[in-house]
């Protein structure tokens, strides 16, 4: 194989790999923003959203838009309901909110395993075909990847832009105490953004399911990774998310191809600790006053 394929498939499965864990970074760093807790069940929202996936579509064969979009309802709802009766009883501090959520992250997982096994399941790829440009060649599956998750940040984006509530969670995330002196609810804005959030995630275990296989552990791995993100981007920037999720699927996928999974590893700690030194609020978080 040459040198241009290897760049250029490395260049495809980094951008399946960056847009997922930018879904999942958007997602958790959507949380940190407004209520500022680091959520640890986010990768189980991630493994949900997989075995969502994996029924409606491998068992059940309801078309993948319908399975994204139940994804959502499902998860999105859950979440919703997890922060108002779970979360928000527990949360009398930060820290405490964020203990909530561990125990949380441990029953989802469990409960999966108990109910599901711990057997990876395989699922069948939502657009077959190879993509053949000269010598270089990658799968349809893989270019799905990419375009259906950048029309779910760009939907995303068009939502906290321009949408009524998407501007109240901005204002909340920007000062709590002056949103609710102009009149924002911020007791209904936290439970819909965490299953904002943690829809997110599910729809990029939704997408990532036909690539990877489906098991109780499949959010552990891009949990850990969007925190990575989430730091390098700076916590509560939407679009550090982006890009520190985008960055780091490219060093993952040229490292891992060119010098080693372990070496691929020790780059993206390494880079994040070089862009920590220099700025030490992420690469588009604000310092804090």
């Amino acid at each position: 194989m040459d040198i241009t394929t290897l760049l250029v498939q490395s260049g495809v499965n980094g951008l399946v790999i960056g847009m997922m864990y930018a879904l999942m970074a958007i997602g958790f760093t959507l949380v940190f923003g407004i209520m500022r807790i680091v959520n640890f069940a986010h990768g189980e929202f991630y493994m949900a959203g997989a075995f969502i996936a994996f029924f409606t579509y491998a068992q059940w064969e309801l078309p993948f838009v319908a399975t994204i979009l139940i994804a959502i309802a499902v998860v999105g709802i859950a979440g919703a309901i997890i922060e108002w009766v779970l979360i928000r009883p527990l949360r009398t501090d930060e820290l405490t909110g964020m203990i909530a959520t561990l125990g949380i992250s441990v029953v989802l997982q469990n409960s999966a395993l108990m109910f599901f096994g711990a057997s990876p399941r395989p699922m069948p790829e939502v657009v077959s075909g190879l993509v053949r440009m000269g010598p270089v060649v990658f799968s349809w599956s893989r270019v799905f990847v990419i375009v259906a998750a950048a029309f779910v940040v760009g939907i995303f984006w068009l939502f906290m832009q321009k949408s009524k509530t998407g501007r109240a969670m901005r204002a909340v995330a920007q000062d709590q105490e002056a949103a609710l002196i102009q009149g924002i609810d911020v007791g209904r804005i936290y439970p819909f953004a965490f299953g904002l959030s943690v829809a997110l995630a599910a729809v990029a275990g939704a997408l990532m399911a036909p690539v990877f296989s489906v098991s109780p552990f499949v959010g552990t791995a891009p949990m850990l990774k969007a925190f990575i993100v989430v730091i390098l981007g700076g916590l509560g920037s939407v679009p550090g998310a982006l890009l520190g999720g985008l960055l780091l699927g490219m060093i993952e996928s040229y490292g891992a191809t060119f010098l080693g999974s372990v070496v691929a590893d020790m780059l993206e700690l390494g880079l994040v600790i070089a862009i920590l030194l220099v700025r030490p609020s992420g690469l588009m978080g604000k310092k804090e006053a």
